[in-house]
């Protein structure tokens, strides 16, 4: 039983990070439409919030790092994902806080995540670029943050309810 247990989880890590990398595929076909550089939809961030919930912290953060590093090598480059590592790094240790001390539902955690994620890539915007001239977008990515966050957040909840039970029963 316990081989079968652990089977299971390396093809449900197996699966999410899978998916996570189709989404940032799927976003990496969409045209920007925003003239502010950094705004993106987040799609992969879906996976995040749903991991969050059902696989915990660790389990997240592997998925999340497999994920950067492998959408970094076929669709970036070595900035890109630093970019995109500051980010994820940032907005996961927020989201983990603010769900641990229940101060959101599903859909504040993931705002916050989103909010986070911008501030994260601005900061290492600031330090490569050195100077504080690229918080100029900070409003602009704040909103995008709010936005993309509730509607991440919107979906992760829908999935949750009609997988997550799943996800603990039948994989943890």
């Amino acid at each position: 039983m316990r081989k079968q247990r652990k089977s299971a989880r390396v093809a449900l890590y197996g699966m999410l990070i899978a998916l996570a990398f189709v989404f940032s595929w799927l976003e990496a076909m969409l045209p920007v439409v925003v003239p502010v550089p950094g705004v993106k939809l987040g799609l992969a961030n879906l996976v995040t919030m749903v991991g969050l919930y059902t696989v915990g912290i660790i389990g997240t953060a592997g998925v999340s790092l497999a994920r950067i590093i492998l959408a970094g090598f076929t669709f970036g480059n070595a900035s890109s994902m630093l970019y995109a590592l500051a980010g994820g790094v940032v907005s996961l240790a927020v989201m983990a806080l603010a769900k641990k001390a229940n101060w959101f539902g599903r859909i504040g955690v993931s705002v916050l995540g989103g909010i986070f994620h911008n501030i994260g890539q601005l900061c290492v915007a600031a330090w490569v670029t050195r100077t504080a001239g690229v918080f100029v977008y900070l409003p602009a990515l704040l909103a995008a943050g709010v936005i993309t966050g509730a509607l991440i957040g919107l979906l992760g909840g829908l999935v949750m309810e009609r997988v997550g039970e799943s996800f603990r029963r039948g994989w943890g």
